[in-house]
């Protein structure tokens, strides 16, 4: 009974040296965060609303945003069938394997060997028995665990930065997967801009046919100059060459699809479509949310407290290691009878290691761990900027785009006036073929800015459903672990 407080202070003493962490409490980088974004979009306020607290992107498709079938058809077959994509998961299930391998540390580890052989003695072997014999049988069958006890917190903080890394892997994955998804979906749009651009060519091909045919019958008629009937000629010719040109970007571009979706392009296409897809509403939060919704975010911040762990890890080295062992089983000379009990045996006890001097090995090693700490902490703080910068510059775009498409629509109608006008003069001879042309250029190229700035538009939509991390969110690690 006189033993028990003593046994009670030593319990005490070795949980309290069990939880012993050396790592620095860990504090994720502040990072200075705005009340509201800058960019509010007053020009064209269509184009984003602040989110309400139910009010966030989908989750299972941000891309249904464009409510077109075929682009949503075609994020499953990249989501099915793209390379980098499959990379990018098979990296994350490595770290989920190392995090595994590191949390293993916290067990005992117990082994089996076994061992039958015949020896032979050297005859000049130092203090051998006179009656040793040279040559022998052994046979061994036993059994063997070896637990290291945590005494700083190594292997503790091992599995630590081993699942933290793990986390990051995961934020990685998910980071690949919406960077994928947008590259698809701008990529789509940009093939949509290019039909229109394609279609609208076409048109005015047919329009500057039928306007060389009025030229040459005039010329005929000794109305019309040759030099009228070459400027017709010329622009219709430059319209076929943009047409051509504009064909061959599409097929570019139909090309990357195809990768993205893993799919060779000798075997991909994608039928034209001209309708106008509409700017869809993009609800934008804070921009403290943003640390929450971007998974190359999440990512920086988790590899911050895996290094952060890491200076424990350093740390402890500094500290005696002890490991408990035990083994034991039988050994005899004979096969016959080896499962007795004069064949056992066993050793059972604790061992510990402390490096005395080491050329400041262990200082080096925690200097680099804390070193490594701040760099980490350097690049989640410029992630984060980054990731503000990219949300405003794309309001920004939002809304200038939109300010430009409205003067552009403009434009295009006046355009298109002039050149009604232009033509009906010329009809009637009172202009001669340069206005019609000067009209024709300045019509088809507004008409095709005002399809551009549609565009463009469209792409800045979806790189800010890039920006604000598409419907993904940090809760989405919690299922990783």
């Amino acid at each position: 009974m006189q033993r028990r407080p003593e046994r009670v202070l030593a319990l005490a003493l070795a949980a309290l040296l069990a939880g012993c962490s050396l790592a620095p409490a860990y504090k994720a980088p502040e990072v200075p965060v705005a009340e509201q974004f800058q960019e509010h979009g007053e020009a064209y306020g269509k184009s984003w609303v602040a989110a309400q607290p139910s009010d966030q992107l989908p989750r299972d498709g941000w891309w249904t945003l464009y409510g077109d079938a075929r682009l949503s058809d075609l994020q499953q077959r990249l989501l099915k069938n793209n390379a980098d994509l499959a990379a990018a998961l098979a990296h994350y299930q490595q770290a989920q394997a190392f995090s595994q391998q590191a949390r293993a540390g916290l067990f005992p580890q117990a082994g089996l060997n076994a061992n039958a052989q015949r020896d032979r003695q050297s005859d000049t072997r130092p203090l051998r028995g006179a009656t040793s014999p040279a040559n022998y049988d052994s046979y061994t069958l036993g059994a063997e665990v070896d637990y290291e006890v945590d005494l700083w917190g190594r292997v503790r903080n091992t599995v630590e930065a081993g699942k933290d890394d793990a986390l990051a892997a995961a934020a990685d994955l998910a980071s690949a997967r919406l960077s994928l998804q947008a590259q698809l979906a701008d990529n789509y749009l940009v093939l949509r801009g290019l039909d229109q651009q394609i279609q609208l060519l076409k048109e005015s091909i047919a329009a500057y046919q039928k306007a060389l045919e009025l030229t040459q019958t005039r010329h005929s008629g000794g109305i019309a100059s040759g030099l009228d009937v070459a400027r017709a000629q010329t622009q219709l010719s430059s319209a076929k060459s943009q047409w051509s040109q504009t064909q061959a970007q599409r097929a570019l571009v139909e090309h990357a699809i195809a990768s993205l979706v893993g799919e060779s392009a000798s075997n991909f296409s994608l039928q034209a479509d001209t309708a106008a897809l509409p700017l869809p509403t993009v609800p934008v939060s804070v921009p403290s949310t943003l640390l929450q919704r971007r998974p190359d975010v999440a990512a920086a911040e988790r590899r911050v407290a895996a290094a952060n762990a890491r200076i424990g890890i350093a740390r402890a080295a500094y500290f005696p290691s002890l490991g408990l062992s035990a083994q034991g089983g039988f050994q005899s000379d004979r096969y016959g009878g080896l499962f007795t009990a004069p064949n056992q045996f066993w050793a059972i006890g604790p061992t510990a290691l402390l490096t005395l001097f080491d050329g400041g090995r262990r200082k080096a090693g925690v200097e680099a761990a804390k070193a490594a700490t701040e760099e980490a902490g350097a690049r989640y703080r410029g992630v984060v900027l980054n990731a503000f910068q990219q949300v405003e510059d794309n309001l920004a775009q939002l809304d200038h785009f939109g300010t430009a498409r409205n003067d552009q629509q403009d434009a295009a109608d006046a355009a298109k006036r002039s050149l009604d006008i232009a033509m009906d003069r010329y009809r009637q001879g009172a202009v001669g073929y340069l206005d019609v042309v000067q009209a024709q250029t300045a019509a088809l190229d507004a008409q095709r800015t005002l399809l551009d700035l549609d565009t463009r538009q469209l792409r800045a939509s979806v790189q800010l459903v890039r920006a604000l991390g598409g419907g993904w969110t940090t809760g989405d690690l919690a299922s990783a672990k």
